[in-house]
C-alpha cells in the first residue's frame, strides 16, 4: 500500500514525517529529496534542465537553485516545465523504490505537490498536513531566510489547502506537537488495522 503524504509549503510536513520515522514497518520515499538528487545525477534530466532554462542552470556541475527559483516560482508555465521534466524520472525512480519494498506494511510516500502533478494517483490512500497560513509564512522565513512575497508566490504556485483537504483519507492539523503525534499515531494505527 501506498500512502501519499502532502502538505503546503511550511505546513510542518518533515516535522510530521519524522513522527512517521519511528515506525519500524514501513518505507518512506521522500519525492524532494530524491528529485534534488535526481537534479544533480541524471544526465536527462540536466540535458533538459539546460536547453531550457539556460547554462546558468549550472554551475560547476551544481543546479543553481536559486537562479531556478527565480524562473519557476513568478511564471507558472516555467514551474510545469521543470515539473514536466523532473517527475516522470523521479515517478520511475519511486516505481523502483516500492518494488524494493513490498515486503513493508505500507510506504509513506511525501511529495509537497502531489496533487498538483498527479502522483496522488500512485497512492491508495493521501494525509495532508495543514496549519493556518501566518503560521506557514513565519515557519518558511525563518527556514529559508526569505521575504513574505517569495513564500507568498510559493503558496500561489500550490493547491489550496481546502482543495488538498477536499482530495484526502486523513488531514493532520499540524498546531501542536504533542497533539500531531497522537493524529500521526492514529492515522498509522488506521493504516496497519490496529484498533486502539
Amino acid at each position: 500500500m501506498v500512502v501519499g503524504l502532502t502538505g503546503g509549503i511550511g505546513s510542518g510536513k518533515s516535522t510530521i514525517l519524522k513522527m512517521f520515522l519511528e515506525f519500524k514497518n514501513i518505507a518512506i520515499y521522500m519525492a524532494d529529496d530524491e528529485a534534488k538528487k535526481l537534479m544533480h545525477t541524471s544526465s536527462v534530466i540536466k540535458s533538459r534542465l539546460i536547453t531550457e532554462f539556460g547554462k546558468e542552470t549550472y554551475i560547476n556541475n551544481e543546479l543553481n537553485r536559486p537562479y531556478l527559483a527565480s524562473i519557476v516560482f513568478k511564471n507558472k508555465e516555467k514551474l510545469a516545465l521543470l515539473n514536466s521534466i523532473v517527475h516522470p524520472v523521479v515517478n520511475e525512480h519511486l516505481q523502483d523504490f516500492i518494488k524494493k519494498n513490498s515486503n513493508k506494511t505500507y510506504i509513506l510516500y511525501e511529495n509537497a505537490i502531489l496533487f498538483e502533478n498527479g502522483s496522488d494517483t500512485f497512492c491508495d490512500k493521501v494525509i495532508t498536513v495543514t496549519a493556518p497560513e501566518e503560521v506557514r509564512i513565519n515557519r518558511v522565513i525563518k527556514r529559508d531566510s526569505t521575504t513574505i512575497e517569495e513564500v507568498k508566490n510559493r503558496i500561489k504556485s500550490q493547491w489550496s489547502e481546502i482543495k488538498k483537504t477536499l482530495q484526502s483519507n486523513y488531514i493532520i492539523e499540524n498546531k501542536t506537537l504533542n497533539n500531531s503525534k497522537e493524529q500521526v499515531l492514529k492515522i498509522h494505527n488506521s493504516l496497519t488495522k490496529k484498533v486502539m
